[in-house]
């Protein structure tokens, strides 16, 4: 039997053109594509058809884009026929929300644009960054982690084996760099992100977006939805937005979410939106030998 399962891709698998063929090929697309224009207030499309890469980086810009298309992706190639679980990495649980019918297109775009200035506000009170680290255990740089107690470092990515994210004060992260090569990791590849991602420096944007969130109605979604924070799958409208309020000061917990869901027999997944490899390039080190496929 096929069970799917789709997932959704964060900040970092956005590219200039992104969604253009769809607002091109489909009025169905570009019908979406102008409703979300009108809500944001801009021409957030032109940015993302004809944008550089650098306006592309903007987190007020990248978050909404990656979203947008990721929705419009699945409306228009999308069938939920053998969809049994979703998740998305990061902001992709946004996506994946919406997806399930937890809660609809604009209130998902209010929720992502909230989100996104947010996450710029805490940033600029709390400068910070990200770094992947190559080549050690996640047990390796956990230890190291919490052994730096004079600044803010922890894990903030489990993306795949081999691969995990630390995110913290630029401060924190030196003194990271510095334990982790000695520990023999192969490589510290500091990010071009705009701060301190799903670590503690983000608790000014987190307390925003749970306000936002708090307000929002959400309802029982189509299926499971894996999330973030633990890596397990919620129906109960409850708990998924409890848990949806910890995601921006939690890791992201994707290795995990990727093999509980094989445990629990999804057996094909396909990544929605994006460049659509991010998601995929890491199910492959996570398990080789899983189908899977972009929209």
């Amino acid at each position: 039997m096929l069970n799917k399962a789709y997932i959704f891709p964060g900040q970092a698998s956005q590219f200039r053109g992104m969604g253009k063929d769809l607002y091109e090929s489909s009025d169905f697309a570009k019908l979406l594509f102008e409703q979300a224009n009108d809500f944001l207030g801009f021409r957030i499309s032109d940015i993302m058809f004809e944008g550089s890469d650098e306006e592309l980086r903007q987190t007020h810009i990248t978050q909404p884009s990656v979203f947008i298309h990721s929705i419009i992706k699945l409306k228009v190639n999308g069938n939920l026929d053998g969809v049994k679980a979703m998740a998305g990495h990061s902001l992709g649980e946004f996506s994946a929300l919406v997806a399930a019918g937890v809660i609809d297109f604009e209130s998902g775009l209010s929720l992502v644009r909230t989100r996104a200035l947010a996450m710029q506000e805490a940033c600029d009170m709390n400068p910070g960054s990200m770094a992947a680290i190559v080549g050690l255990s996640d047990e390796q740089i956990e230890e190291v982690c919490a052994s730096i107690t004079e600044e803010i470092v922890i894990p903030a990515n489990y993306n795949c084996p081999g691969q995990l994210v630390i995110s913290g004060s630029l401060a924190g992260l030196q003194l990271a760099e510095k334990k982790l090569l000695e520990a023999g990791a192969k490589r510290f590849i500091l990010l071009a992100v705009g701060g301190a991602f799903h670590s503690p420096l983000m608790e000014p944007a987190r307390e925003k977006l749970a306000d936002a969130i708090d307000k929002t109605e959400f309802s029982s979604p189509l299926c499971a939805i894996y999330q973030n924070v633990d890596a397990r799958p919620y129906t109960d409208p409850a708990q998924i937005k409890n848990n949806l309020n910890l995601q921006l000061t939690s890791p992201v917990r994707w290795t995990q979410t990727m093999q509980n869901m094989i445990v629990d027999q999804i057996n094909h997944f396909s990544e929605v939106g994006g460049n659509g490899t991010v998601l995929s390039g890491f199910l492959k080190r996570i398990d080789r030998n899983m189908p899977v496929d972009t929209l």
